[in-house]
């Protein structure tokens, strides 16, 4: 790993986080505080900047915006992060911000209308823990990843996490990927990821793959994302695993 600034990221968000995360090296939870040392933390740290715009205007400049024939909802979203994002070194802040974004993307009112049963309120809660660490991964414009932390391989974090098994992992990491698998949700994603810069990409065709995602500006090279992404996975993943915990006799 070749890191850039080690420097320990401390940030307290509105809600408490599951104490199991302690479980993952460089991650320690107290209740609403959370403590990263990314050098523990993270396998890949090449870059301590991240691009983001400010949730509250996303809410209330944003995200009630319709698109047009004339200017599709990526466009939309495109000319807002042009306007209003900027590069921060504040990797708090970029936390805070995403706990926003996936608080509102994976809220429960979503549980009574989109015919997923097994989807209860406690998953949104994992989704949301998950998504918010995730957003401390980072690829770059040329299509460099130069960020990874354990969330990128979300069925097996989630497995170590909450003790989830892999067909319960992978339905939340499929929630995760499809905006909840409708064009109204897509949409509303694509607005929401606008405070983190850029528009949820992800380099697997499906849940066993794990190759995971990230939140890539626009115009980054896909290319070389694919690529860079299968010079790294099964080794990690490897390493993630090894910190669950065995199932009590």
């Amino acid at each position: 790993m070749t890191t850039i600034d080690t420097t320990t990221i401390t940030v307290e968000l509105p809600d408490a986080f599951d104490p199991r995360w302690n479980r993952l090296p460089g991650i320690q939870v107290d209740a609403r505080r959370i403590t990263i040392d990314p050098a523990d933390y993270l396998f890949r740290f090449q870059s301590n900047t991240w691009l983001i715009a400010d949730w509250e205007l996303v809410k209330t400049q944003l995200l009630d915006v319709n698109e047009t024939t004339e200017s599709a909802v990526e466009q939309l979203a495109l000319d807002f992060i042009k306007q209003h994002s900027e590069s921060t070194s504040d990797a708090a802040r970029v936390l805070a911000t995403a706990y926003g974004v996936y608080a509102y993307l994976f809220r429960e009112e979503h549980l009574a209308g989109l015919g997923l049963q097994q989807i209860t309120a406690d998953h949104l809660r994992m989704l949301r823990e998950a998504a918010t660490l995730m957003a401390l991964n980072k690829v770059e414009l040329d299509g460099h990843i130069s960020n990874v932390g354990p969330c990128w391989f979300f069925p097996a974090a989630t497995s170590v996490v909450f003790d989830l098994d892999g067909a319960t992992g992978g339905m939340l990491d499929e929630v995760y990927h499809g905006g909840w698998f409708n064009e109204h949700r897509r949409i509303e994603s694509i607005k929401a990821h606008a405070a983190l810069g850029g528009r949820l990409v992800h380099g697997c065709q499906s849940v066993p793959d794990q190759s995971g995602g990230v939140v890539a500006p626009y115009g980054a090279s896909m290319a070389n994302f694919r690529d860079d992404l299968a010079e790294f996975t099964a080794g990690w993943i490897e390493q993630v695993y090894a910190h669950r915990v065995p199932a009590a006799e």
